[in-house]
């Protein structure tokens, strides 16, 4: 009982102090409006690409080499890519030269020669893998006529055609711009959960209530488990007023598993409070606070807040992995946009570890002080 009012007493003090209610509110939205719209582009998968055109040849071909190709000719063009036969008479590498087509395929039996024009790359790419991609599967469903399986049912009745199945191993959905720094500004501002415990046993001091303290008849561990979980409360409320303005104002997309995205922000928020109370007791003075904003900004800035970390390599790459917000990120955005929970239990589990330790740390100091 006794702790559950020193909680209640956190909990109100921190509402009563504006200016940590506004910074813990307005610092991570100004900066998800700011990065997110100004890095829009930077999260866009696609571009506009008009007038992809590509003419054909198709010399002694194979009624079903040209078949496919037929098929293959009419499924391009539904995404947008035009493959239309050489007109009589007219030369396609120089129709190529003259821009008139982005590139022209010479298909016959012994293989598709294909010419491009090095002006259009963008559209040069794209048709290479498209070719690439019908070569192989042509390839791949001869190799199975040639073997019989066209003539083997197994009980399926499946054509070579179908035997043939292709599985994305990515996510359909990917983050936009705005979708990330949700998710990079939410994480961070649980980091800084750590400034304000840091100062909730030296406020204590400052005010001369340490001494009260130790004279009530509480225990140390309960004055202890009531600043935390009264600590931890509130910093999950700043959490989940972020992931809600971020959502109705912005459209973040939270995905369809709340309760493993909160767990995460959680976990980590209690992580955080335990760091923040070990670095307290150990330099127990101002120096608690300047050193909990350094390594905040260090661990955001390679742990992926301001941009994606994913990709690096280097020194930076080697040192992101070491920072909370990388694999706390990870674990969200995977399970956002992958929906496979996971990732998530394995950042919590990661979180709360690291809560569990440092908060033993921080015990172990109190037992051996006279007070608390």
């Amino acid at each position: 009982m006794n702790t559950l009012h020193i909680a209640k007493k956190e909990i109100v003090s921190a509402l009563r102090n504006k200016s940590t209610f506004l910074f813990m509110l307005a610092f991570p939205i100004a900066l998800m409006l700011i990065l997110g719209l100004a890095l829009s582009n930077a999260f866009s998968g696609s571009i506009e690409i008009s007038d992809v055109k590509m003419a054909y040849k198709i010399d002694q071909a194979s009624p079903a080499l040209a078949a496919g190709w037929e098929s293959f000719a009419k499924a391009a063009e539904e995404s947008g890519v035009l493959i239309e036969p050489l007109p009589t008479g007219q030369d396609g590498k120089q129709a190529v030269k003259e821009a008139q087509y982005a590139a022209y395929a010479d298909v016959s039996d012994k293989g598709i020669a294909y010419y491009d024009n090095s002006r259009s790359t963008v559209e040069s790419n794209i048709l290479q893998g498209m070719l690439r991609s019908f070569a192989d599967r042509y390839n791949l469903e001869a190799a199975f006529a040639n073997a019989g399986a066209s003539s083997r049912t197994d009980g399926s009745g499946q054509s070579p055609a179908q035997l043939v199945k292709a599985t994305s191993l990515t996510a359909d959905s990917q983050p936009n711009s705005m979708d990330y720094y949700a998710v990079a500004m939410t994480t961070m501002i649980a980091l800084y959960a750590a400034l304000s415990a840091s100062a909730l046993i030296e406020t204590e001091r400052t005010r001369h209530t340490i001494v009260r303290l130790a004279a009530a008849p509480v225990s140390k561990a309960e004055i202890f488990a009531g600043k935390v979980l009264g600590s931890t409360v509130i910093n999950a409320i700043f959490i989940v007023a972020v992931m809600l303005i971020s959502h109705f104002a912005f459209g973040a997309n939270w995905g369809d598993h709340p309760v493993h995205v909160l767990l995460v922000l959680i976990t980590e928020v209690l992580m955080a409070i335990g760091f923040g109370l070990a670095v307290g007791m150990i330099f127990r003075s101002k120096a608690s606070h300047s050193f909990l904003l350094i390594f905040i900004q260090i661990a955001s800035f390679v742990g992926g807040a301001y941009f994606p970390v994913n990709d690096f390599t280097g020194f930076i790459g080697a040192v992101s992995y070491y920072s909370p917000l990388r694999w706390n990120n990870a674990g969200v955005i995977e399970t956002v946009f992958g929906g496979d929970t996971a990732p998530a239990l394995t950042a919590a589990g990661y979180n709360l570890a690291c809560a569990v330790v440092l908060l033993a740390v921080c015990m172990f100091f109190i037992r051996r002080r006279e007070t608390i």
